[in-house]
C-alpha cells in the first residue's frame, strides 16, 4: 500500500510557479505591440492574401482564357522568319515600335510579339500580337496592361497606387514578420502560464474559440507565411533595392568587369528599369554592353540590307528605338541562332525564349531565358545586333549564393518551383493569412468594451517596456520601413495618445 502511494505522488502533476512580474509585465508590452500592428495592417494583409492566392493560378488560368490566340488548331508544319512575323504583327498598329518577341515552343503555338504599349509600368509588357508561325497571319491581340491577372499583380504589389502603394505593402510585410514572433512569444508565455497537467477545459465562450483557431492557424502555417513574406520582400523599394546592393557590394549578383570585360562601361544602363525586361531578379542590374557599330564590324551584313537604306527592306520596321532595325543590323532570326548555342538550359517544354530587340546604334539583342519551374535554367546573353557576337552569358552558373537563394525564393513564392505541391502549399500560406486577420480581427471586435480601442494597458514598469523596445528596435534595423514607423508610434504615443485625455482613454 505504500508502495501504490509512493508512486501516485512521484506522477502527481507538479503545478508551474506563478509567473513573475517582470515576466507578466512582459508579456503586456509583447501583447500591445502585436494588438495594435495587428489592428493596423489587418486590412493590407488581408488583401495581399486574397490576391496573392489568386495569382498562384496565373499561368493555367491565362492559358485557359487566351487559348484562341495561344494554340493553333493545326501545327504548322514549317515556321516564317521571325522578322517576317514581327512585320505582320506592326502592320496591327503602324508605327508602334517592337519590345520584344517570343517564338513558339511547339509546332501547335502562336508567336508572341511585343509591342510597346500606353502603359509602360513595371507589370505591363505592352500589347501582344499572336501570330501564326506557319503562315505569319496575325491570330490576335491583347493589351497586357487590361488583362485581369494583371490587375491582380499591380494590387498586390503596389495596391494600384504606384510608389506610395508599394511602401504601404512593404511596411505590412515587415509588420508581418513582427506579428509572427510577438505572436509566437505570446504562445509561448500563455504555455508557460498554464498549470501543467490540469484538467482541459472545454471551451463554450465564442471569443475563445476564435482564439483557439487564431493560434493554432498561426502555429501550424506560420512558418511557411514567414517564409511566404521573406521571398516576396526582394520585389519591395525599400529592403529590395537594399538587398540588391549588398548583393552587388559583395560579387554576390553579377560577375566582375574582369571576368567580363565588355560590361565595366554599361553605356546602354541595366535592365532594371525595363519593364519588358522580365529577366531573373539576380541579372536585373547587370550592366548591359554596346554593340560595335564601327564600319569594319557592319560590313559584314547579312540581312541584305543596304546601309541606310531600308525602303522595301522586309526587316525594317521592327526595331525598339524607333520602330526600325539600325542598317546593318542582322535580323531577329540570325541573332537568335548566333545566340543559341550559348544557352545551356533551356527545355522547351518548361521555358520560353524572350528576345528584346535593340535599342539605338549601340543597342544589343537581349535574349532570356524564362523558365517556368528551375530558376538554374535562367539565363541572360546579349549579342551584337551587327556580328551577331554574343557578348555577354549570364546564368546560374554565375550567380552568387544569395542571389541563387532569392530565385529559389521567387519561383517557390509563386508556386511555380515544385508544380502543383508547391501551388497548393502556398495557397495554405495566403489561407492561413485570411484566417488570423479575420479571427484576430474578429477577437478584437468582441471584445471591446464601448468606446474603447480595447488594447492591452501598457506595462507599469519602464525597465521592461525598454527592454522589449530594445529588441523591436533590431527588427526595425532589419526592415527599415517598420523602424520608421516604429518611431512614428511612439511619438504619436508620446506627444498626442498620453496626452489627450479622450484619446488616452479611447487607446488605452
Amino acid at each position: 500500500m505504500t508502495s501504490v502511494e509512493t508512486r501516485t505522488e512521484a506522477t502527481a502533476p507538479v503545478p508551474s510557479p506563478p509567473p513573475t512580474p517582470s515576466a507578466s509585465q512582459r508579456y503586456r508590452v509583447v501583447w500591445r505591440w502585436h494588438f495594435y500592428a495587428g489592428l493596423f495592417v489587418a486590412p493590407v494583409l488581408l488583401v495581399l492574401a486574397i490576391t496573392g492566392s489568386i495569382y498562384l493560378f496565373k499561368e493555367p488560368f491565362e492559358e485557359w482564357r487566351y487559348q484562341d490566340v495561344r494554340t493553333l488548331a493545326e501545327p504548322a508544319a514549317t515556321a516564317r522568319p521571325l522578322s517576317e512575323q514581327i512585320t505582320a504583327a506592326q502592320q496591327v498598329r503602324p508605327g508602334t515600335p517592337v519590345m520584344s518577341v517570343i517564338p513558339p515552343t511547339s509546332p501547335d503555338r502562336t508567336t508572341r510579339v511585343i509591342l510597346q504599349g500606353t502603359d509602360t509600368g513595371p507589370f505591363a509588357q505592352g500589347i501582344s500580337v499572336y501570330v501564326n508561325p506557319g503562315t505569319a497571319q496575325v491570330v490576335g491581340e491583347i493589351d497586357d496592361a487590361a488583362t485581369f491577372m494583371r490587375v491582380v499583380r499591380t494590387i498586390h504589389g503596389e495596391l494600384m497606387s504606384g510608389t506610395a502603394g508599394d511602401r504601404v505593402v512593404e511596411i505590412a510585410a515587415c509588420w508581418a514578420l513582427i506579428l509572427a514572433a510577438t505572436g509566437t512569444y505570446l504562445w509561448w508565455g500563455g504555455r508557460r502560464k498554464r498549470v501543467k497537467g490540469a484538467p482541459v477545459r472545454k471551451v463554450r465562450n465564442g471569443r475563445a474559440k476564435l482564439r483557439r483557431l487564431h493560434v493554432t492557424a498561426g502555429i501550424g502555417g506560420g512558418a511557411v507565411v514567414v517564409f511566404l513574406v521573406l521571398s516576396g520582400l526582394p520585389w519591395s523599394g525599400v529592403w529590395g533595392d537594399g538587398l540588391q546592393r549588398i548583393e552587388a557590394g559583395t560579387g554576390s549578383t553579377y560577375p566582375s568587369a574582369d571576368d567580363y570585360p565588355n560590361t565595366s562601361t554599361p553605356l546602354s544602363g541595366d535592365l532594371s528599369a525595363n519593364p519588358d525586361a522580365k529577366v531573373p531578379w539576380a541579372a536585373e542590374r547587370l550592366p548591359v554592353p554596346p554593340s560595335d557599330n564601327t564600319p569594319d564590324n557592319t560590313s559584314g551584313d547579312t540581312s541584305g540590307n543596304t546601309p541606310g537604306d531600308t525602303s522595301g527592306d522586309a526587316h525594317a520596321g521592327h526595331g525598339a528605338a524607333h520602330g526600325v532595325l539600325q542598317p546593318g543590323a542582322l535580323p531577329v532570326e540570325n541573332a537568335l541562332a548566333a545566340a543559341r548555342p550559348a544557352i545551356r538550359r533551356c527545355p522547351p517544354a518548361e521555358c520560353d525564349v524572350k528576345v528584346l530587340l535593340p535599342d539605338g546604334p549601340e543597342g544589343v539583342y537581349t535574349i532570356v531565358t524564362d523558365p517556368r519551374r528551375d530558376p538554374a535554367d535562367a539565363q541572360t546573353l546579349h549579342v551584337d545586333q551587327y556580328s551577331g557576337k554574343v557578348l555577354t552569358s549570364y546564368g546560374w552558373d554565375e550567380y552568387g549564393v544569395l542571389a541563387k537563394a532569392v530565385e529559389q525564393g521567387v519561383a517557390l513564392h509563386e508556386g511555380r518551383r515544385y508544380g502543383v505541391v508547391n501551388l497548393l502549399v502556398m495557397l495554405s500560406a495566403c489561407l492561413t493569412i485570411i484566417t488570423l486577420v479575420v479571427t484576430g480581427t474578429w477577437m478584437w471586435w468582441k471584445r471591446r468594451p464601448r468606446g474603447r480601442a480595447g488594447a492591452p494597458a501598457r506595462a507599469t514598469d519602464r525597465r521592461t517596456a525598454y527592454g522589449v523596445m530594445a529588441i523591436m528596435a533590431v527588427l526595425g534595423l532589419l526592415f527599415p520601413l517598420a523602424g520608421v514607423t516604429m518611431i512614428v508610434v511612439l511619438l504619436v504615443d508620446w506627444l498626442v495618445l498620453r496626452r489627450i485625455p479622450k484619446l488616452a482613454r479611447v487607446f488605452g
